[in-house]
């Protein structure tokens, strides 16, 4: 592998961010990452791991002259950032982001690039339950697949560039228009997410299980959903309300399988119950096979370290 960038700024220094910086530090692909967070604690914690060459004091200051420039904040705070940057952005430079969310991103950040600067978002589809500038490793994205959703106009040489320094992060990469990313993000990820929030919240509720045995007995299904609600609030709470109708849309067909359960259930429907269960059980299978994921023991997540 060899250098992609000569010196990439990374806004925003939680799990992406620090995993991102590991990644090009294990391949050589950048000549120089400068970093910026807001909070002065992340930022004194990223230079203690030192996966920055310079973490600086203010935005503006980190991407001078920078090549590359990825927005590692919440979806919800990247238009501020944008405006933030913008008189600072090189001529010529790419502006990326990992948000999980593309069509708010664009709306939000592409009115204040200025010309000459192009703009590539990318969604990293990868993470953990972890957050903050000491939970990045750089295998984080080996295997993942990281989605490119180039906006009208992007210019072809900076996608393919963007897409060389995804794939020699170990990531596969793909291009996806930024509605229907939106979609399939709601059905993967975003849905998901909300449905394991509830679970644990409704675990939370019922008074006549208690804390010790919802503890103890999690292993039975209900640990996976806490290590997914786990994931960061402020991330997680911008993604419901700029993904709204993607997400609402999907949610809308969970209620109608939901009730088709239920009725299943109620009725002693049993034919029923086995013909879903063995088409959802297909759909792991792929996964598994599309080696997104493992068949092993422990749902595959062998603690590091």
């Amino acid at each position: 592998m060899s250098q992609v960038y000569e010196r990439v700024a990374l806004i925003g220094l939680g799990l992406i961010a620090s995993s991102m910086a590991h990644a090009m530090r294990r391949g050589g692909l950048a000549g120089e990452i400068t970093g910026y967070a807001r909070s002065a604690e992340t930022r004194d914690v990223a230079r203690e791991v030192g996966f920055c060459d310079r973490v600086c004091e203010t935005a503006q200051e980190a991407v001078q002259g920078a090549d590359l420039v990825v927005l590692c904040v919440p979806v919800g705070a990247m238009g501020a950032v944008a405006k933030e940057i913008a008189p600072a952005l090189a001529r010529g430079a790419t502006v990326s982001d990992v948000g999980s969310v593309k069509r708010a991103v664009i709306e939000a950040v592409g009115p204040h690039l200025p010309e000459g600067v192009h703009f590539v978002p990318a969604h990293p589809m990868a993470g953990t339950e972890h957050s903050g500038p000491r939970s990045g490793f750089a295998e984080l994205f080996d295997g993942k697949y990281t989605l490119i959703v180039p906006i009208e106009g992007s210019d072809r040489a900076a996608v393919k560039r963007l897409e060389r320094l995804w794939t020699a992060m170990g990531a596969t990469t793909d291009e996806m228009e930024a509605d229907h990313h939106d979609l399939v993000c709601a059905v993967t990820s975003h849905a998901p997410h909300l449905i394991a929030y509830t679970m644990v919240g409704v675990a939370d509720d019922l008074g006549r299980v208690t804390d010790s045995e919802v503890i103890k007995y999690s292993a039975a299904g209900f640990r996976d959903f806490t290590r997914i609600a786990a994931s960061d609030p402020t991330m997680w709470r911008d993604v419901f309300l700029t993904n709204k109708d993607a997400t609402l849309e999907i949610l809308g067909r969970f209620t109608e399988e939901l009730f088709a359960l239920q009725r299943a259930i109620r009725t002693g429907d049993g034919d029923m119950l086995f013909e879903y269960f063995t088409r959802t059980r297909a759909i792991r299978r792929g996964i598994i096979e599309a080696g997104q994921d493992t068949d092993a023991p422990d749902f595959g997540r062998v603690k590091k370290g």
